[in-house]
């Protein structure tokens, strides 16, 4: 990370160097049902990849936007981000597109592996997370800057939560334990981390089967300290085809009230 001026130095405050956000989009998100991949699905009639690189892109602070693609249609999602370009915020974001891997963590260390050297701060974020307000972002990036290695913004929970042991022929599951649901929290995206320390996370991680889901998890792994930000109900995943809704009556609200 970039070290302060010391006092008496006239010299001008360097500009921190930009942050570089990873989205992996290779997953076909089968549980949206049939069709085309869940990232490229329609959102307000704009496929939902489009819809979370623009909300990478109206943080202040994001320089870069790496989409990993499905590895056979990396050439389509380029053609379809130049179809939808970023709007006006002030500043420019550049958008990257590289092929992604077999699981979600082989698609994050391809993007990782694009990056220029001089990115310090990496955010991880789902494409399937459209709606996550810049808010959201911009405090992901200033708790990693301000020190913390590894961010994820949160919810607390507002569903009693079992555990279980699990069985998986369909029949009755019995209940182990009922965590205390105030120690709890949902995690969202982006995650934010310094990139120095997701890059020794993923090159640490298993090699094989599933993976992780959570790149805060390879850090938890590391034993290196993670440390949570508030999230926002708006950054819910779209998983579901309820959700899909959900996530159409938001976009319809923002457009009426913020001409989104």
């Amino acid at each position: 990370m970039s070290e302060p001026l010391s006092d008496g130095d006239d010299r001008p405050a360097p500009r921190p160097a930009r942050t570089a956000v990873v989205i992996p989009a290779a997953g076909r998100g089968v549980r949206l049902g049939p069709g085309a991949p869940k990232a490229l699905r329609a959102l307000g009639g704009t496929p939902m990849l489009v819809h979370a690189v623009r909300a990478m892109a109206r943080a202040r602070d994001v320089g870069l936007i790496v989409v990993v693609a499905p590895p056979e249609g990396a050439t389509d999602v380029r053609h379809l981000l130049d179809a939808h370009p970023l709007p006006s915020t002030g500043h420019t974001a550049d958008v990257v597109v590289v092929p992604g891997g077999v699981t979600r963590q082989d698609s994050v260390r391809l993007g990782l592996a694009v990056l220029p050297e001089e990115i310090e701060v990496v955010l991880v974020h789902d494409a399937a997370r459209p709606l996550v307000p810049a808010e959201t972002v911009d405090a992901v990036i200033a708790a990693v800057r301000a020190g913390a290695p590894a961010v994820v913004p949160a919810v607390p929970l507002t569903d009693t939560v079992k555990q279980v042991d699990p069985r998986g022929d369909g029949t009755p599951e019995p209940v182990t334990g009922t965590p205390e649901r105030a120690l709890l929290r949902a995690v969202q995206t982006p995650q934010g981390f310094e990139r120095a320390l997701l890059t020794e996370a993923h090159a640490a991680g298993p090699a094989e089967g599933e993976g992780a889901t959570d790149d805060a998890g390879l850090v938890e792994r590391l034993g290196r300290p993670v440390v949570v930000v508030p999230g926002h109900e708006e950054a819910f995943k779209v998983t579901r085809p309820l959700d899909l809704l959900l996530a159409e009556a938001v976009l319809t609200r923002r457009r009426a009230k913020d001409g989104f």
